[in-house]
């Protein structure tokens, strides 16, 4: 299971009164605390096992967040006795880690596809791969300098003009823990620059909204963007005939051929910002072919094989009813199987979607109603590369650049 652990110890000095109640990653913004909304994101790439790394006013942390359980992940806590750091406080967490893991500032949000960063390949040895951001002004963050994606260095501070900054995401060995040498120790000061010398850091650039909540200018301005970027437009995708070739009643692994272009096109939505939600009929399961618990395992299995090229589906909803197959209690007319929109409204209830921006592809025109039933765009999808039919559509290259402004 793929790990995420959070730094979410540090007091927030910079914020002044704010943080004398409140630990700066609960920050509030709009109706969430800011790190909801980090979690949230972290989660819905398949990041089911978190640690949050705590210190200061780590109970308000704790008692927000719980277990985990009603965000679908599990979370542990390693709080600090004394002050850490930043590299310190991954020292503490030695015996929780992964062998690798994802490692994110609780006070940054970059929106990246993180499974694509965990699928890069170094040219040659790392302990880290980290996300890149280039921003117009980097003097506030310090820059970083790059030999194509082989990081060479830091500059401090204060460097005016463009260039790429530490977006503050990083994909991490365990092994980190060899170059932490004592507590307090500072990842950015003491640790990096020892990996950057023995050449095992590297690093590359995304271009998806970049917000550190550090200073007050920044929290309001997070207080005005964040809330419109988790609002996203999702792509809703048919799945027998569309994600794999239709062979009738697919329910095994060894019988589902990828449509081609499929995987590709999942993880160009994927790192277009898109929410990426399958919506299928599986009467096979009223028929009494397969169980639901076959599509399930089905659909786990297509999230594992998608994660090899960086790619994931947030979501999966299927309708296992029939008005008239089979003699069960999944023999009925129900709201969810298309035409019916049950399966599309359900998912528009859960997630945060951008209604005008999203759409949907399928193979029969029961898809397309379905679809515009809850006004939704349809792509009527036939014996194609599902890649190029998204690519080459006029509508989704308008949402995208206007999503990524």
């Amino acid at each position: 299971m793929k790990q995420a652990v959070f730094l979410v110890g540090g007091r927030g000095t910079r914020l002044g009164n704010l943080t004398i109640d409140v630990p700066k990653p609960l920050m509030d913004i709009e109706d969430k605390p800011f790190l909801e909304y980090l979690v949230r994101n972290i989660i819905r790439h398949g990041f089911k096992q978190l640690l949050f790394l705590c210190g200061y006013k780590a109970e308000k942390i704790q008692n927000y967040f719980g277990n985990g359980e009603s965000m679908g992940a599990t979370i542990n806590y390693v709080i600090e006795k004394q002050l850490a750091g930043t590299a310190g406080a991954i020292l503490q967490a030695t015996d929780y880690l992964n062998e690798e893991f994802l490692l994110v500032n609780g006070d940054t949000l970059f929106d990246l596809n993180f499974l694509d960063l965990v699928v890069r390949k170094p040219e040659g040895a790392w302990i880290i791969k980290m996300a890149l951001r280039k921003l117009a002004d980097a003097s506030r963050y310090g820059k970083v300098e790059v030999d194509g994606c082989h990081v060479k260095g830091f500059l401090e501070k204060g460097s005016i003009g463009n260039g790429l900054i530490n977006g503050g995401v990083y994909w991490m060995k365990k092994d980190i823990i060899n170059w932490i040498y004592h507590v307090p120790s500072s990842l950015e000061n003491d640790v990096l620059p020892g990996l950057v010398k023995e050449c095992m850091i590297w690093g590359w650039p995304y271009d998806g909204l970049f917000v550190d909540i550090g200073i007050p200018e920044a929290l309001e301005y997070a207080r005005k963007i964040v809330p419109a970027w988790f609002k996203r437009p999702a792509a809703f995708l048919d799945r027998d005939g569309v994600l794999n070739v239709d062979k009738g009643y697919v329910h095994r692994r060894e019988d589902f051929t990828w449509i081609e272009g499929a995987k590709e096109a999942v993880k160009y939505l994927n790192d277009s910002g898109y929410l990426v939600i399958v919506i299928t009929n599986q009467a096979g399961v009223a028929r009494g072919y397969y169980t639901e618990q076959d599509v399930n395992n089905l659909h786990f299995w297509m999230n594992e094989e998608l994660a090899r090229i960086g790619a994931h589906i947030d979501d999966f909803y299927y309708c296992p009813h029939h008005p008239e197959a089979g003699n069960s209690c999944y023999t009925l007319k129900c709201d969810c199987r298309k035409p019916a929109p049950g399966m599309l409204l359900r998912a528009l209830n859960k997630w945060y979607i951008d209604k005008e921006k999203s759409f949907l592809v399928g193979d029969t025109e029961n898809d397309l109603i379905a679809a515009k039933s809850v006004g939704i765009k349809g792509i009527l999808f036939k014996d194609a590369n599902l890649l190029e039919v998204i690519n080459q559509s006029k509508n989704l290259y308008e949402i995208k650049k206007d999503f990524l402004l």
